[in-house]
């Protein structure tokens, strides 16, 4: 799964180290900071992939999220709790529909760059989380009823933004390729200001790597 930023790139970094021929599925799902999808095209061709698809999904008629409603302001302040950048529902969708594939692909495995440490606050990337899918991958699918395990891999959970960068460093990924702002312009330059933005900053200065990352 790649978004185009920071995470997912390192994870597909990792998978491809690990021998795997990598599939990379992005989500076009009315983000506002969609210059993120060129980023994951650019991630997903310079590290090899066999394909790379973009599907479309309209979270947005959802809402709730301030990174599908114009109306609400990307936060640019630390906030208590589950920060309003959430989207309902988001890992879960995105997960059910990676899953499809990946019995189509005959895959073995599922990648995805949720973080327990370094991140927002997110319910859908803690390990409570991930421990309920794959429960649900071995009595939803014909793979899993039929014996045939198909795992679900979080090399990032435990490791903090500077330790997946150093991580990613050490493989090869160019980040100057991804985006992670929350709301980067149409160029994918980041505001410097948002959670993201914060979190991503903070780990390169703390990993001692210089920071690639395009300011506007």
């Amino acid at each position: 799964m790649l978004s185009g930023g920071l995470d997912s790139a390192t994870v597909l970094a990792c998978a491809r180290e690990r021998g795997h021929d990598c599939y990379a599925l992005s989500f076009d799902y009315g983000q506002r900071h969609r210059s993120e999808l060129d980023a994951a095209g650019r991630v997903a061709r310079s590290l090899g992939c066999v394909e790379h698809r973009t599907m479309r999904i309209d979270t947005a008629g959802i809402g709730g999220s301030a990174l599908t409603d114009s109306r609400i302001d990307v936060p640019e302040a630390p906030t208590q709790g589950i920060p309003v950048t959430y989207v309902p529902a988001r890992n879960t969708v995105f997960l059910a529909l990676a899953l499809g594939w990946a019995e189509v692909l005959e895959a073995g495995s599922i990648y995805i760059g949720v973080n327990a440490v370094d991140y927002s606050g997110y319910p859908d990337c803690r390990p409570e989380f991930i421990a309920a899918f794959e429960k649900l991958i071995a009595v939803a699918t014909r793979a899993g009823v039929e014996g045939h395990r198909l795992r679900l891999e979080t090399p990032l959970i435990a490791l903090s933004k500077a330790q997946i960068i150093a991580l990613g460093t050490g493989l090869g990924v160019d980040y100057a390729q991804t985006v992670s702002c929350y709301q980067a312009d149409a160029q994918g330059r980041a505001c410097g200001r948002c959670d993201s933005c914060r979190l991503r900053r903070g780990g390169f200065a703390a990993a001692g790597v210089p920071d690639p990352t395009r300011y506007r």
